[in-house]
């Protein structure tokens, strides 16, 4: 599962540009490779706002505006791979950071993306999060597939994190860790706060 490797986070002219972010584009696309060979289901999220959401500062949420839709921006990072379907999150103005839900703009009521379904018509248990970031998409969409029984690994060197506060990377490794996800790729309890 590679979630939302798009040029607004992974470019540094990016309008929410992750740390790092264009770092993980060629190790993505080298585990693509490494999951198609072995026969396995690639699926991609990405964000699709529109110009105005609950989700952009300007309209009462936490970040500048990002990902709109048909943008530059919401474009998948020009070197990713792209072998599988796309499930795109907000496109109706939602907000939430996971590929298995969205909340309503009005309502907050939490609504499923075709994600799962998408995954269990393919008899898919287990599934491997990539992407950006972190702290916020991965750890959601990972934390939400445990939810719903899956099985999830997130592997961290091809992940990059927010770090709005420091550590926040770090720390969303930990709880998925303890909610049941393998992390992949480091140990834990060593992790810096920059991750």
């Amino acid at each position: 599962m590679v979630v939302d490797v798009q040029n607004d986070f992974a470019d540094p002219l990016g309008s929410l540009y992750v740390p790092g972010g264009e770092e993980v584009v060629k190790p993505i696309n080298d585990e693509i490779n490494r999951a198609l060979q072995a026969g396995a289901f690639v699926v991609y999220t990405q964000d699709w706002h529109p110009p105005a959401t609950p989700h952009f500062k300007k309209d009462g949420g936490i970040w500048p505006v990002h990902c709109l839709r048909g943008s530059w921006g919401a474009d998948f990072a020009d070197q990713l791979c792209v072998a599988g379907p796309v499930v795109r999150k907000g496109a109706a103005g939602e907000d939430g950071y996971s590929a298995f839900y969205v909340r309503g703009p009005v309502s907050g009521e939490p609504r499923p993306t075709e994600l799962d379904a998408l995954l269990r018509a393919r008899r898919v248990s287990l599934v491997a999060v990539v992407g950006l970031a972190t702290d916020y998409c991965v750890k959601h969409t990972a934390l939400d597939a445990l939810g719903l029984g899956y099985k999830a690994t997130v592997i961290v060197p091809l992940t990059r994190a927010v770090n709005l506060r420091p550590g926040d990377g770090s720390a969303a490794l930990r709880e998925l860790a303890a909610a049941g996800a393998e992390v992949a790729g480091e140990e834990v309890e060593a992790l810096p706060g920059g991750r």
